[in-house]
C-alpha cells in the first residue's frame, strides 16, 4: 500500500519526525514496495509492507538522528 502523500503515512511517522524526514520516508517506503513485490526478493519470510517500513526507516536514518531531547534532527 504505497503512500500518496505524507498525511497517509502511520501516525508514529508523522507524529515524530520532521517534514523533510517524512518525505524522505514516503519516497523510500514507495520505492521499496515496488522493489520488493517479489517474495523472492525478501529475506525471510517478512511481508511486503514490512520490508517496506524497514527500508523506509533505514533511509530516514541516514539523514536524521534524535538529539538529546528524543527528538529526530538532521545530522
Amino acid at each position: 500500500m504505497p503512500y500518496d502523500k505524507i498525511t497517509d503515512l502511520p501516525s508514529a511517522v508523522r507524529d515524530n519526525l520532521p517534514k523533510h524526514a517524512q518525505e524522505i520516508y514516503k519516497e523510500a517506503f514507495n520505492s521499496a514496495w515496488d522493489q520488493y513485490a517479489d517474495p523472492e526478493e525478501r529475506k525471510g519470510d517478512a511481508s511486503r509492507e514490512e520490508v517496506a517500513h524497514r527500508v523506509a526507516w533505514s533511509a530516514v536514518k541516514n539523514v536524521y538522528g534524535k538529539n538529546d531531547d528524543g527528538k529526530w534532527v538532521k545530522k
